[in-house]
């Protein structure tokens, strides 16, 4: 089943980078596309991820209007293209990294000893 799993997110993230490079090719873009450049509109479109939370009492979502949350979903949306151009333009196969750092922060925070705590794996005593 989780091999089943592997193979749809990785088929999903094909079909996301292909429809990208559509979208990109089309408008004869791709020569503004460098790494750089992308990693760059990447950390933008994050950073207004943030705004529809700015001024919340918590920020919990029973806060957020329907209005917030489409501007959310569409943020979101911007972050996750930036991030699959930009593994498309170093050849980074997104879900064989996400496995990859999975099995490193499992190493780093054992669940044993860092459930419910929030600190840096450096913060934690050997």
């Amino acid at each position: 089943m989780e091999q089943q799993n592997q193979q749809e997110g990785a088929s999903e993230l094909a079909q996301m980078r292909d429809m990208l490079r559509e979208f990109v090719c089309e408008r004869d873009w791709s020569r503004f596309h460098s790494p750089k450049n992308l990693a760059a509109a990447l950390s933008v479109e994050a950073s207004e991820l943030l705004e529809p939370f700015t001024w919340l009492a918590s920020g919990d979502k029973s806060e957020l209007d329907e209005a917030k949350l489409r501007a959310i979903r569409h943020e979101m949306a911007d972050v996750l293209a930036y991030l699959v151009m930009l593994a498309d333009a170093l050849e980074v196969d997104l879900h064989r990294a996400l496995i990859e750092k999975m099995a490193l922060n499992r190493s780093k925070y054992p669940a044993h000893k860092v459930k419910g705590d929030a600190r840096k794996y450096t913060e934690y005593d050997e």
